[in-house]
């Protein structure tokens, strides 16, 4: 379960509201755990999470794929107002490139 555990989407940022580290789990949104230090926070999100895993298997629910191991496909679709998707059509034909050229470069 360690390995499984490894492969979920952690992150560690200053909370100024608590003034500590908040380890985060992107898998796990509604998990948190703060600490003074940001390696403490990580290993408290990491051992939170092994044991909602855990708890997960035990009771026979699912347990998120991991972010990392997910495949993706390249595309999404996002609506834009009609105004916006013209004042990129102008853009990519002046750059001599596709739409989508400019607003994956835009989004990079």
């Amino acid at each position: 379960m360690a390995k499984e555990v490894d492969r979920f989407t952690y992150r560690v940022t200053w909370s100024d509201e608590d003034q500590e580290y908040v380890g985060l789990c992107a898998e796990f949104p509604s998990l948190s755990w703060l600490e003074a230090s940001p390696e403490k926070s990580l290993q408290g999100i990491r051992k939170l999470v092994k044991e909602v895993v855990a708890d997960l298997k035990r009771s026979k629910d699912p347990v998120p794929e991991p972010i990392s191991t997910r495949p993706f496909s390249g595309k999404f679709m996002v609506r834009i107002p009609p105004e916006v998707h013209r004042m990129l059509a102008i853009q990519a034909a002046e750059s001599g490139v596709s739409i989508n050229r400019l607003v994956s470069s835009k989004l990079a």
